[in-house]
């Protein structure tokens, strides 16, 4: 299993993607790893030989995964930062990474439709650390046949997940606003939560102190995704080659998100907030609820203050009866095409999903283990973990796999977002009139990646 091909060009590659070169990928579930037992073999480890070089995040794989492997495994292991423009580079001159870390719930059609990605499945048909009735559903949104994410060939594998919708909140905020704390059984609507974020924001002058709510997620093009849904529709065609903003349900997600905007009572593009992410907000009390996800509960962790106060409820719904917890990362690894150790290179994804550095992940609440055999060792030793547990229990009943466009990179249609969504928030464009705009744009980039796949 030691194919390769001659290497993507370059050109292609960046043309295909209609993004800038040094857009980052969106984060994973955690911004740490915790590999820190002794490693252990792997099923294909005494098969492997040579080097491997696995691109990924310091804080997942780095050089002190890179040395347990190599003892585990008996080859070399080396790692280097991930970065998309040396990537795109190694890709085109055909000596590209053997594992890269990759989103798997926004980036496998991308990957299989450009024939980067190995099709790993005679691999985890041999493999005898992960077996198929093992693996977490979230895994499918590494598979892809062409047509629908979910269905196919599988292309790499998640280190860990979230449902990306799920909300943890600071329930001593929410009583000093003298506001109910979530049921950790019935999902909040999202109307709701919405006026419940407004009672809970704090100001001190023009400035806000404390946020009420923080719904963005990964992503405004995957949550809008997500809200549509909930209110009954797609904002994807099924031939995922097109958008549309201005179905009412699609205009009820818009409308949602630019009330929260105007607002003024959470993170926007035009207030980002300061910290960057989520966590350090809510550990200094300054957040009162985010659409997290599970992994969200890591740091709480070995932060006494946190978790004290921290809560876990469902991911919230409209009025429609319809319930969709989705999960928009699955951070993993798959390996190249152009790899010239496929092997190993598989020895080592194996080790790290399914070795002892898994078992580590799983016992620190960064995530939910991406094999069910594992997914008992999750933390519940302290209450907002034992709470946290029951309700991520419950919610994975709800998870389903929501496809994305082969097409164009989410970096690309966030940009979109991103720079037409502040004309909207100041009032100086409706709700019709920005869907109308989202629509010309991204679907002229839609088209574009379409014709250049042909």
């Amino acid at each position: 299993m030691t194919t390769t091909n001659p290497g993507l060009s370059r050109r292609r590659f960046l043309a295909l993607s209609g993004t800038a070169v040094g857009g980052a990928l969106a984060v994973g579930c955690s911004p740490a790893s915790s590999t820190n037992t002794p490693a252990a073999g792997s099923s294909t480890g005494s098969a492997a030989k040579g080097t491997v070089t696995v691109m990924s995040q310091s804080g997942e794989f780095g050089p002190k995964e890179a040395k347990a492997a190599s003892q585990a495994l008996g080859v070399t292991v080396k790692t280097v930062e991930y970065d998309l423009t040396k990537l795109t580079a190694m890709l085109a001159s055909g000596n590209p990474p053997d594992v890269v870390r990759g989103m798997g719930a926004t980036e496998t059609p991308y990957l299989v439709a450009r024939q980067v990605a190995e099709n790993l499945d005679p691999y985890f048909e041999k493999s005898t650390l992960i077996k198929a009735d093992d693996i977490d559903p979230v895994n499918d949104v590494w598979r892809y046949d062409g047509e629908k994410q979910g269905s196919g060939p599988r292309y790499g594998f998640a280190k860990d997940y979230s449902q990306d919708c799920t909300l943890w909140y600071n329930g001593g905020l929410f009583d000093t606003a003298k506001v109910t704390r979530p049921s950790a059984t019935t999902p909040l609507l999202l109307d709701e939560l919405l006026e419940e974020g407004k009672k809970l924001t704090k100001r001190q002058g023009a400035k806000v102190s404390v946020y009420g709510l923080n719904p963005n997620g990964l992503g405004l093009f995957t949550q809008l995704t997500w809200l549509t849904d909930l209110a009954g529709g797609k904002l994807t065609a099924d031939d995922l080659a097109s958008v549309d903003f201005s179905s009412p349900e699609a205009q009820r997600a818009l409308t949602w998100y630019l009330e929260y905007a105007k607002a003024g009572i959470g993170p926007t593009v035009l207030n980002p907030d300061p910290n960057g992410w989520d966590g350090p907000t809510f550990q200094a009390g300054r957040m009162a609820a985010t659409l997290s996800g599970y992994w969200l509960g890591g740091l709480f962790s070995g932060d006494a203050k946190s978790a004290k106060v921290a809560g876990f409820a469902p991911a919230p719904q409209f009025d429609t009866g319809r319930r969709v917890s989705p999960c928009f990362g699955a951070t993993g690894l798959w390996i190249p095409k152009a790899s010239k150790n496929k092997d190993a290179a598989f020895a080592v994804l194996e080790w790290f999903m399914a070795g002892d550095p898994a078992k580590a992940r799983a016992t620190g609440g960064w995530g939910i283990p991406p094999l069910k055999s594992l997914q008992k060792l999750m933390p519940q030793k302290l209450p907002f973990q034992k709470q946290a547990f029951a309700v991520q229990q419950e919610e994975q009943k709800h998870f389903s796999v929501m496809s994305f466009t082969p097409y164009v990179r989410l970096d690309a249609i966030n940009t979109v977002i991103g720079r037409e969504l502040p004309k909207a928030i100041k009032g100086t464009t409706s709700a019709g009139q920005l869907a109308d705009t989202l629509n010309s744009q991204i679907n002229a980039q839609l088209a574009d990646g379409k014709k250049r796949l042909r």
